[in-house]
């Protein structure tokens, strides 16, 4: 399990992070703080690979809020009809507090008058991710791709909130022999 500090996302949730954040204006100074804690402590997984105990977009999960009972919700990307009360979105800060965390992890978040509360992830009801196996492995497909590196996950090579140093094209320079063909559009 990862540490208390860090949160597992799989690439489609880590790049909706990553857009909400440069779409997001900064006067909601909490929401940015979560956001940016979630994005810089992320571990990225490939959705096959994400545990069965973490919360992913659209997954169904019963948290505590501070000491109080269970409550279930699914965390979405943003409010849907017909299921008012049911959705707890990553656009709310408690909806992106969960996201990412496993059963027994839990965040504190900093709420309208300041103080804080925790939200504890009591158990993944549903996971999309978890259930798409659980299909593939009924229909014998849960062979793993063979074109795709194993491992446990994928190391951020560059974030959008860092610098980019413009680096000379090294792959086309070991390409150019000095032949310049137009191609067939010259024709």
């Amino acid at each position: 399990m990862p540490s208390t500090d860090s949160c597992l996302l799989t690439t489609k949730d880590y790049t909706i992070l990553e857009v909400i954040r440069e779409r997001h204006p900064m006067r909601d100074e909490p929401f940015s703080a979560i956001l940016q804690r979630k994005i810089s402590s992320a571990v990225v997984m490939f959705r096959e690979d994400i545990p069965a105990n973490v919360v992913t977009l659209s997954s169904r999960v019963a948290y505590r809020l501070n000491d109080g009972p269970a409550e279930t919700r699914i965390v979405a990307h943003d409010h849907m009809r017909g299921l008012v009360g049911m959705l707890l979105p990553i656009t709310n800060a408690r909806g992106l507090a969960l996201l990412g965390l496993a059963e027994g992890q839990s965040m504190s978040i900093p709420t309208a008058d300041g103080s804080l509360e925790t939200l504890t992830v009591h158990e993944v009801v549903y996971q999309p991710e978890a259930a798409r196996r659980e299909r593939l492995k009924l229909a014998g497909v849960a062979a793993p791709d063979p074109y795709r590196p194993s491992g446990p996950g994928l190391r951020v090579v560059h974030r959008s909130d860092e610098p980019r140093d413009e680096a000379p094209n090294t792959v086309g320079a070991a390409l150019d022999t000095g032949f310049d063909d137009p191609g067939p559009s010259a024709a």
